[in-house]
């Protein structure tokens, strides 16, 4: 590992000592505007806590028009099920294994600390030649490109942007699906326990999960789909009753848990051991690639007490809705292979005293799609008498064939490592959408060091993608002095 790999990364660690789970950057944005305190930068921040550091021209690159780098501080905040890691307080983990960096049990946050690391240790070399720049750390992207949309006229100056949210180094991210996120409430009609009932605890647990763009075309096992099958072969088979459910901790991660209370007579058990073991079994032989550790398991609760079931009638309602909704990739594209056109992700579940509340996640690349997928969920839910809200939706970000910085990035990658890069667009969402809506002109390009299962768990950072990187990045900002110069 080279000196600037283990200085990046020592801020790395740095900045995963401080919590930052989507909503609650507050901490973070201090941090920069401290950073650039004590580097003797200029910065600013607006009314949702966005931060700009602006770092000066290196000698001889004055009048280059500046540079934007840009990042989110926000992280999706997942954890295993035998974790105790409190993200408002504990600090994330660092553990090398070889050529890969992980946390214990949580997410890493790589996506996107690693783009604050480097933009922040680049502003700290001053020999290092580069035209003005323009350091954009954002809030709030996990949740819907939220500190993007805030976004106001004046806060940038840059007309290039380059946007470290990418998780494949060599790869070029030039355009990127449009998205929203519908959450539904469903009224609950609750009922007393029956007396001969015994409260159980049927838990869907070991799923990969993952990111619900980049995953989501992958045969990966949704917890709260998978939870919503076996209750209803229980209802087939058991006199059952559905006290509550709960799954999924974020609309863009593919649920890796999910759990629901029920009670039935203690003769059912032995009939409910069984479904429970011919699902487990059925649903490991379906998702055997991604889902090595799935379990469906079936436990006795010993507190009962002030438990109330939920009516047959509305946990039908409950099973029909949360198997009609649509998970997973809708439609591939007819022009690029293997990009997912358009996807739906059933990301939470869960049961409050008087309703069922659902979010879904949708994404696609075509505006018309995304409405008709997002009318699908609308009408299924309204169909079972549930209220529907959407989110704000962000556009997708079309690539412009055309791109001078496109071009330029692969005629600098190429001369860097003797090989082309790949020039690809993305089902998940990135910032450049919504950054190119809000100021027109802007050129942009998206790229950053390779990771793993963002959004779970399994995260993991490649480090010596890290370098690679880092040296293309300083071959393409001399590069914009030496087109100056022709």
């Amino acid at each position: 590992m080279d000196a600037i790999t283990k200085e990046i990364l020592a801020l790395f660690e740095e900045i995963n000592t401080i919590p930052r789970c989507s909503g609650h950057e507050e901490n973070i944005a201090n941090w920069l505007k401290e950073q650039a305190l004590s580097a003797g930068l200029g910065f600013k921040f607006d009314s949702v806590n966005n931060v700009l550091i602006s770092v000066p021209a290196s000698p001889g690159y004055e009048t280059l028009p500046a540079v934007i780098l840009q990042g989110h501080m926000d992280m999706v905040c997942e954890k295993t099920q035998a974790s105790v890691h409190d993200f408002s307080r504990d600090p994330i983990s660092h553990i090398i294994e070889g050529d890969w960096l992980r946390a214990d049990g949580t997410t890493l946050g790589a996506d996107n600390g690693i783009a604050l690391a480097m933009a922040l240790v680049l502003a700290r070399h001053r020999e290092i030649p580069h035209p003005p720049l323009e350091l954009l750390f954002t809030v709030d992207e996990e949740n819907g490109l939220t500190g993007a949309n805030e976004l106001m006229p004046d806060f940038i100056s840059g007309k290039t942007l380059l946007n470290l949210d990418s998780e494949e180094e060599g790869v070029f991210i030039t355009g990127c699906a449009g998205g929203l996120t519908t959450t539904i409430s469903l009224p609950l009609e609750r009922t007393p326990l029956p007396v001969s009932h015994k409260v159980y605890r049927l838990a869907v647990t070991g799923l990969a999960g993952g990111h619900s763009g980049v995953d989501i075309h992958e045969r990966r096992a949704n917890a709260n789909k998978l939870l919503a099958a076996v209750l209803g072969s229980l209802m087939d088979n058991t006199d059952l009753h559905v006290l509550s459910l709960s799954g999924g901790s974020a609309h863009n991660a593919i649920p890796r848990h999910a759990e629901a209370l029920v009670s039935m007579p203690p003769e059912n058990i032995e009939r409910a051991e069984a479904t429970v073991m011919r699902a487990e079994e059925e649903a490991r032989k379906n998702y055997a690639e991604h889902d090595t550790s799935l379990s469906v398991t079936l436990s006795m609760q010993d507190e009962n007490e002030g438990l109330q079931a939920i009516s047959h009638e509305t946990a039908k309602k409950i099973l029909f809705l949360l198997n009609e909704l649509p998970h997973g990739a809708v439609r591939m594209s007819a022009d690029m292979p293997g990009l997912v056109q358009t996807s739906s992700n059933l990301g939470i579940i869960r049961t409050e005293s008087n309703q069922l509340i659902v979010v879904a996640s949708q994404r696609s690349s075509i505006s018309s799609e995304l409405q008709e997928i997002t009318g699908k969920i609308t009408s299924t839910a309204r169909s079972m008498g549930a209220e529907v809200r959407h989110g704000s939706s962000y556009p997708a970000w079309q690539p412009d064939p055309s791109s001078s910085l496109t071009r330029r990035c692969k005629e600098v990658y190429t001369e860097t490592f003797s090989k082309e890069p790949a020039i690809e667009v993305i089902h998940a969402g990135l910032e450049c959408a919504v950054i190119g809506s809000r100021y027109p002109g802007m050129e942009m390009i998206s790229f950053g060091p390779t990771i793993r299962n963002p959004h779970s768990p399994e995260e993991r950072l490649y480090i010596p993608s890290v370098s690679r990187v880092w040296n293309f990045l300083l071959a393409l900002l001399v590069s914009f002095k030496e087109d100056s110069r022709k």
